[in-house]
């Protein structure tokens, strides 16, 4: 089992809060301090856009928990759909920007190793993205 831990910024209420998590694994991970990830579940792949997409993924957690604030504090609901929209928006970039990277790095992998799994994998994904 491997444990790490993740830190990530959000603001909540025009104040931003910075967090740790420890997490357990039980699928060996590897990281490295380029800000490359690198683990394995079936076959090896190197993320190279991990910062950006964990960068990304903080913003939208914390436009989120201030729209639920806005909701919470009785706002005007175009206003809070606006605001959704755009978390939304958000979320979808992030989406882009993990299928992209693993187009270029993890399929071309899968496909010079003949991983058929990883390739399912993918499929399945796809698919409930477009959803």
């Amino acid at each position: 089992m491997h444990e790490h831990e993740h830190e990530h910024t959000h603001s909540h209420d025009g104040a931003e809060h910075t967090h740790t998590h420890d997490h357990d694994h039980s699928t060996a991970h590897a990281h490295t301090h380029d800000g490359e990830h690198v683990h394995s579940h079936g076959h090896s792949h190197t993320h190279t856009e991990t910062k950006n997409v964990l960068n990304r993924l903080s913003r939208a957690i914390g436009h989120l928990t201030a729209t639920r604030g806005m909701y919470e504090r009785g706002r005007d609901c175009a206003e809070v759909l606006t605001q959704l929209a755009a978390v939304r928006s958000a979320i979808d970039g992030v989406c882009k920007i993990i299928l992209k990277d693993h187009l270029d790095h993890c399929l071309v992998d899968a496909v010079e190793t003949g991983d058929m799994e990883t390739l399912t994998e993918l499929n399945r994904a796809i698919e409930m993205l477009l959803k």
